[in-house]
């Protein structure tokens, strides 16, 4: 069940010690990594910090107070949250706990992080206004600390506790296996007077895979023009990369993407799938004459063994709803780590989220509206948790109230999979020059192919996406790509014009960088947009401000759903400051 929490008058409580400062400008994971929440928060926040147990000792900075706790008073909080691998919502909860409830730091000794609080919401109200140990990044001042204390003592320390914890961990999985071992024996001694039932672990896989079994999900999918055509342009367009090539296409689905890479001239090609539509991706290569180049492995990609130690190419469309629903892209760097050679491509390379205020009244009036009056009924109460769930539907262009920004930016050649939990700040300037209400934020992403296997940077002619217009002709000549005499699906490059615009499109037409955007402008895409209801519209005109945290990681309930939370306040044309932060949390399901 989604937490709730509109209309908070507190300033923003806290971010992700991993937050993503990527504007629209920005294109570098170092860059990300640089920025702190101090780049962010206002120049007029509080330097002073209260201890956590003393509210007549205050400090100048959140350090000295936290020295202060943890040599005078003994209570270490970075040790704790790091011993206890608390993330931030529990570090937040454990500081307004210790506040709130005056707690005296020889109860804090034995926590385990399973109490109570650790998981009450309304320890998320910060107790102390403008606190600003809840605006601390713990985690970029627990890595400056251990790369300025690189001592071998440290160094032993570190690993001393790193050797426990894999214990402790052992020993839990010794005793689950334990426990399965005795459940399976009483089981098989058929014991007539008394039952044991075991508790199946959570399995978040198999209704993923089931699901990709249909028919009917790849034809969706397929005649997905956009999508469909760019990854068949970018590889028939590419002979020189794909011709004698090794290829992995990780979550093959039909096998469409291994029959491009085909006949474009691998060598060899291994398509991947844990679904049953492996079964008949098989059928398919053996009825198109290919299964001398292409073999279909059934299995998850973790778990697979190739018949080669490394490939030179891995190819796969693993995007999902908000770019991130159903967690594919692990998988994806997976198989980068165990199977690409050493400056192999992989193909998309470069993802961005991007963010947009939305006026959303079609959505609102569909989702919401309805229930006012059904029938004669009010049936409002129906409509309350709508807005608990990102709404997965098409915005027209024109609704948009600002231009989009960088939201996260996602370079798959270096990428890991702890940044796929993220915070970033965003802010979002209004343009309409006439007053109205955005019941809405908006999130698409683009996805970019680009044979130059780094970043592209916003001085590229290519950076920006291409977009796919609906009145454009030849849209549905998807499966012409390739072959003589057929007319390829027709582009224009987003917002471009002059020099910088036909240098984009010649690197288009050339096959270095392909794009698609799966935003407002361009021709409908399966993954349409993901829309945000708000539960109050934000007051807009040209030049109102919108500023906040975005941030996206996997539920904690199923690891390919995701759980975002966004933070904003609203800053009208001509005010000196914003004004109060509201929360709400959605469910990406």
């Amino acid at each position: 069940m989604s937490l709730r929490l509109p209309h908070l008058s507190e300033p923003l409580a806290s971010i992700d010690s991993e937050q993503d400062s990527h504007s629209g400008s920005s294109s570098s994971e170092d860059e990300e990594d640089d920025q702190t929440w101090d780049d962010w928060v206002s120049d007029s926040a509080p330097k002073s910090c209260t201890s956590l147990f003393d509210k007549e000792k205050s400090f100048d900075s959140v350090e000295k107070a936290l020295e202060f706790d943890r040599d005078v008073k003994g209570f270490d909080l970075q040790g704790t949250c790091q011993k206890l691998s608390l993330n931030f919502h529990q570090r937040i909860r454990l500081i307004n706990y210790i506040r709130k409830e005056a707690v005296a730091p020889a109860s804090l000794e034995n926590l385990s992080g399973k109490e109570p609080f650790f998981s009450d919401d309304q320890y998320l109200k910060p107790a102390l206004e403008d606190d600003p140990l809840l605006q601390y990044s713990f985690d970029d001042w627990s890595e400056a600390e251990d790369e300025e204390d690189e001592s071998p003592e440290r160094t032993i320390s570190l690993l001393k506790e790193r050797l426990a914890k894999a214990n402790q961990d052992l020993a839990i999985f010794r005793q689950l296996v334990t426990n399965r071992l005795d459940i399976t024996a009483l089981g098989e001694a058929g014991d007539a007077g008394s039952s044991t039932e075991a508790v199946a672990p959570r399995d978040d896989d198999s209704h993923y895979f089931r699901s990709y079994a249909d028919n009917e999900i790849h034809s969706v999918m397929l005649q997905d023009t956009v999508r469909t055509s760019t990854y068949a342009s970018f590889i028939l367009s590419n002979p020189s990369l794909f011709d004698g090539a090794t290829v992995l296409d990780v979550g093959c689905g039909t096998g469409i993407l291994s029959l491009f890479a085909a006949r474009a001239g691998a060598a060899k090609v291994y398509a991947v799938d844990a679904s049953d539509i492996a079964v008949k991706a098989e059928k398919i290569v053996k009825e198109n004459g290919l299964e001398n180049v292409i073999t279909v492995i059934r299995g998850k990609v973790e778990d697979i063994v190739l018949p080669v130690e490394k490939v030179d190419i891995i190819i796969s469309e693993w995007m999902g709803y908000a770019l991130l629903y159903e967690s594919m892209l692990d998988s994806v760097l997976h198989a980068r780590d165990r199977f690409l050679k050493p400056g192999g491509l992989l193909a998309p390379s470069e993802s961005r989220m991007m963010f947009s205020l939305c006026e959303a009244k079609e959505v609102k009036k569909e989702r919401i509206g309805f229930w006012d009056d059904v029938y004669g009924f009010d049936l409002s109460s129906m409509a309350e948790e709508v807005y608990d769930d990102a709404i997965i539907d098409v915005v027209p262009e024109e609704s948009l109230v600002s231009d989009p920004t960088t939201i996260k930016t996602f370079d798959l050649h270096v990428l890991t999979p702890k940044k796929l939990d993220f915070s970033s700040p965003f802010t979002l300037t209004s343009t309409r020059t006439k007053r109205t209400k955005a019941w809405a934020f908006v999130l698409y992403f683009d996805t970019f192919f680009n044979t130059g296997r780094t970043l592209l940077s916003p001085e590229d002619p290519a950076y920006e996406v291409t977009i796919v217009k609906s009145d454009e002709p030849n849209t549905a000549e998807v499966w012409a790509v390739g072959k003589p005499g057929r007319g390829e699906l027709k582009r224009r490059a987003s917002s471009k014009s002059g020099e910088k615009g036909k240098k984009a499109m010649e690197r288009y037409e050339k096959g270095y960088v392909k794009s698609f955007s799966t935003g407002p402008a361009s021709l409908r895409t399966h993954w349409q947009q993901t829309v945000f209801l708000l539960r109050e519209g934000i007051p807009v005109e040209e030049g109102t401000v919108v500023e906040g945290m975005f941030s996206c990681r996997k539920s904690e309930d199923n690891s390919r759903e995701l759980d975002v939370e966004i933070h904003y306040s609203v800053k009208p044309p001509g005010a000196e400051k914003a004004g109060d932060t509201i929360i709400q949390i959605f469910k990406v399901r």
